[in-house]
């Protein structure tokens, strides 16, 4: 496994669609849940991508169909891309590269922790580490590029 492997060009890296398993944990309540989909990133005229998910949600207040898009703007280095929410609102810095590849976003009340991981050419993970007085959750996301 290629953990950490700076990506020279992030943007060339995600273009196309990759499935995703998800796995999500409620620390709180014990609570478990899955989802299972694909994820498309389209080149935007920007220079930037679409980030869009597709899938199904299985969780006890909620089971079916879920999606959601973020934008993915340029940033500093090709190897790095600035992640926006639909509405333009900042979310997080999205990188493989060694101390770049963990980054963190304030929803008040609660603080959400990513970390970045290439699992190689064709995969890669990242996991969300929520902690606050609203939440307390682990959503561990693997996505394998599809061919």
């Amino acid at each position: 496994m290629n953990h950490q492997q700076p990506t020279q060009d992030l943007r060339a890296y995600l273009a196309g669609s990759w499935a995703v398993e998800r796995t999500l944990w409620d620390r709180a309540s014990g609570t478990h849940g899955t989802f299972t989909g694909v994820v498309v990133y389209s080149e935007t005229p920007d220079g930037g991508l679409l980030f869009r998910e597709d899938g199904t949600m299985h969780w006890p207040t909620h089971s079916g169909p879920a999606f959601r898009e973020y934008l993915l703007r340029p940033s500093g280095t090709p190897e790095s891309m600035d992640v926006f929410f639909p509405d333009g609102r900042p979310f997080h810095v999205m990188s493989f590269a060694k101390r770049a590849n963990e980054d963190q976003h304030w929803c008040d009340p609660d603080d959400y922790k990513v970390s970045y991981v290439r699992d190689g050419q064709d995969a890669f993970s990242y996991v969300w580490d929520v902690h606050g007085p609203a939440k307390d959750l682990l959503l561990e996301s693997h996505l394998r590029r599809q061919q």
